[in-house]
């Protein structure tokens, strides 16, 4: 046996932690997100269906990557696919509320007030950039291993 069967031989035999790892930093930096969005309060800008809508989605975008991240560590193709799609998901919500809100000013005793500040939406961008990117990352890297551990697997049952 090669390194390279070697390591493949050890996929049968360990999880995939990494992909795990960083679908679990995915899921931290959505909440710094969420955490950013939603603890600054200016006058009743945030109290839509929209906001609700957000909530949601949160809720649902943190349920779905804690599921891949326990489907990906068993190397299995399809967490690793839907992985993307929520990382490329994270990219898209970044024209919804931090967009609008950037862009929103409110009356607030006569005074205009903007809704989101541009450090505030900046770090807001940067939270939702970075959880999309891990969890990018998290569905190659799952979608590479499987795929690995998948042809080895094949090639061992043909030589027996």
């Amino acid at each position: 046996m090669d390194e390279k069967q070697i390591k493949k031989d050890i996929l049968r035999y360990t999880k995939n932690s990494l992909s795990s790892g960083l679908t679990y930093l995915a899921i931290l930096f959505n909440v710094l997100f969420f955490v950013n969005i939603y603890r600054s309060d200016v006058g009743n800008y945030y109290y839509t269906w929209l906001t609700g809508v957000s909530i949601i989605y949160n809720l649902l975008f943190m349920l779905t990557a804690f599921l891949c991240s326990e489907g990906v560590k068993k190397y299995h193709f399809g967490y690793s696919v839907t992985l993307l799609v929520i990382g490329a998901l994270q990219y898209v919500r970044i024209f919804v509320i931090p967009k609008k809100a950037s862009q929103a000013v409110i009356n607030i005793g006569g005074v205009e007030e903007a809704v989101m500040k541009a450090s505030q939406y900046r770090s807001a961008v940067a939270f939702l950039i970075v959880s999309g990117c891990l969890c990018i990352i998290a569905g190659v890297i799952g979608m590479i291993k499987s795929s690995s551990l998948k042809s080895y697997e094949a090639e061992l049952a043909k030589n027996r």
